[in-house]
């Protein structure tokens, strides 16, 4: 909405003004009477009766740069004489007196942001930023569940993004940011009895958590370690609590679905030992018997101990794993089961290895789908080919500015000889983000931004093909990212906030609500 000022004077006694008669004086201004104006035209027959005009137009205007504007405010004083200046003098004082005398230095900073964003865009923002739980339509999937589940690795859903789909990849994402919460609410865990309950708030409410899942390293630390830093006794332990399986038991939403769902949720790594099993890289053949006229399936060395390993107390997440979803088949024998596992970071590629057992654990075993987030390689081409074979489909989310889904390995290397001891390969179908694509976050955002789930979770959200761009209609909220992320958000996106009066401290979370994930 553009301002424009109109004359004081009254258009009727605009024939007072005579080009050719003017005289030039040195007068006091109307606008500030202690202050003179030269040069200035001699209009004395008629500045009586323009005061008062002239304190009326100001008042007005005063009125209406006080509130709030969104667009930039294009003030332009009219005189109705020809422009006089001196050097352009007179225009720019009369403008500069006129800002100073209405105090609109406190609407500047919004007037700059406006020649950035449009009314349209700061409206958006305000509505992103102020309420707490809002989703893309939860429509109906029972004809078409299958082929959302990836039994057609998602062809023609992918670019651009089928709605239902984004949906249901934020849903599961939303159930690894409940894993991070979970164990950053309680990470430690005793090595001399068994564990107590993890408690885990869960996105949603349909769901129901049944087992408690725990990765142990086989790798330790000097108990040295323990001694000099007790308080971060967590850190070094060597099982910890890791995700959970969860099972859809809400009738309404088991018919939405078209089937009962088994979620498998793995967090990212948190803790010393895990960075360490992260670190060793070179690949190791999984178990089990293999066609010796194929590639030889072979995975991180890492990944495989934190997946096969079992505790002082706890059995490996591969026995829990199994035995679990064997129970749960057993349980809901008859009806229509599917099995989704969904991981962040580390989690992603543990999910792969869940996927590659769960896939022939049992007799008819249901459906399986792995969605990751922000996944590294986890093993090489023969790996790729088993998974595949087994029909497990992969859905990986990548963001192309995060290096960890680069890693590990040496690009380039499997196409050159698939048993170099770093020829490690990608598995499944690929939706590819960019930091770059929301209007939000910085384009030269740091490596923690690019890999944070809730990022992910932003980008999905706002993806709609990977030659548009950010949706104008996304749903979710911005305050956790701000949250989370608020260096790596837009600068003219964070003193907004800080307009909108937004708290950027920490408060308890909503039951959706997670904590950042570290890794």
């Amino acid at each position: 909405m553009a301002l424009q000022i109109s004359s004081t004077l009254p258009a009727q006694k605009l024939h007072l003004f005579q080009a050719r008669r003017a005289s030039f004086k040195r007068q006091h201004s109307t606008l500030k009477p202690t202050s003179t104006i030269t040069p200035s035209l001699n209009y004395s027959s008629t500045s009586s009766s323009t005061t008062g005009q002239a304190k009326k137009h100001l008042a007005n205007l005063e009125k209406l740069l006080q509130k709030q504007v969104p667009e930039p405010i294009n003030q332009t004083v009219s005189q109705p004489v020809h422009n006089i200046s001196n050097n352009g003098s007179l225009e720019n004082n009369w403008g500069k007196n006129l800002l100073e005398r209405l105090n609109s230095f406190r609407v500047w900073p919004a007037m700059k942001a406006a020649e950035e964003m449009s009314p349209r865009h700061l409206n958006r923002l305000q509505r992103l930023l102020s309420k707490t739980e809002e989703y893309s339509p939860r429509n109906h999937l029972g004809p078409r569940w299958r082929e959302y589940h990836g039994s057609n690795d998602w062809k023609g859903l992918l670019d651009p993004l089928d709605e239902n789909l984004r949906r249901e990849v934020v849903r599961y994402g939303e159930f690894v940011q409940a894993s991070y919460h979970a164990f950053h609410s309680n990470p430690a865990m005793s090595a001399a009895k068994h564990p107590l309950p993890q408690q885990v708030t869960l996105p949603d409410r349909s769901y129901r958590v049944t087992k408690s899942l725990y990765a142990t390293s086989s790798v330790g630390l000097p108990k040295w370690v323990d001694d000099v830093a007790p308080d971060l006794g967590w850190m070094t332990q060597r099982s910890s609590w890791i995700g959970y399986v969860a099972v859809c038991e809400d009738r309404r939403e088991i018919q939405r679905l078209g089937r009962r769902d088994i979620v498998i949720a793995l967090r990212g790594t948190s803790t010393c030992l895990e960075w360490a099993e992260n670190m060793r890289a070179q690949l190791v053949e999984t178990p089990g018997e293999h066609d010796p006229t194929e590639i030889q399936p072979k995975v991180e060395c890492g990944f495989l101990s934190l997946y096969k390993t079992a505790g002082a107390n706890v059995p490996s997440l591969s026995q829990s794993v199994v035995q679990e979803v064997r129970r749960l088949m057993e349980l809901y024998r008859g009806e229509t089961l599917s099995i989704t596992v969904t991981g962040h970071s580390l989690g992603a590629a543990l999910a792969l290895l869940v996927g590659d057992e769960l896939s022939t654990c049992a007799p008819q075993v249901p459906p399986v789908a792995v969605f990751s987030f922000g996944g590294p390689r986890v093993g090489n081409k023969g790996f790729a080919n088993q998974i595949n074979a087994k029909n497990v489909k992969v859905l990986r989310i990548v963001n192309s500015q995060d290096v960890i889904t680069r890693v590990p390995g040496i690009p380039m290397v499997e196409e050159l000889n698939d048993n170099m001891p770093l020829a490690y390969a990608h598995v499944g179908t690929e939706l590819r983000v960019d930091t770059k694509m929301s209007p939000y976050l910085k384009p030269n955002a740091d490596v923690a931004c690019c890999h944070d789930l809730e990022a992910y979770l932003h980008l999905v959200d706002g993806f709609i093909a990977s030659n548009c761009p950010f949706r104008a209609n996304a749903k979710r909220s911005l305050v956790r990212l701000l949250n989370e992320q608020g260096s790596n958000v837009k600068r003219l996106y964070t003193s907004k906030a800080h307009a909108l009066s937004l708290s950027f401290e920490r408060k308890g979370l909503a039951a959706s609500g997670c904590l950042p994930s570290p890794s």
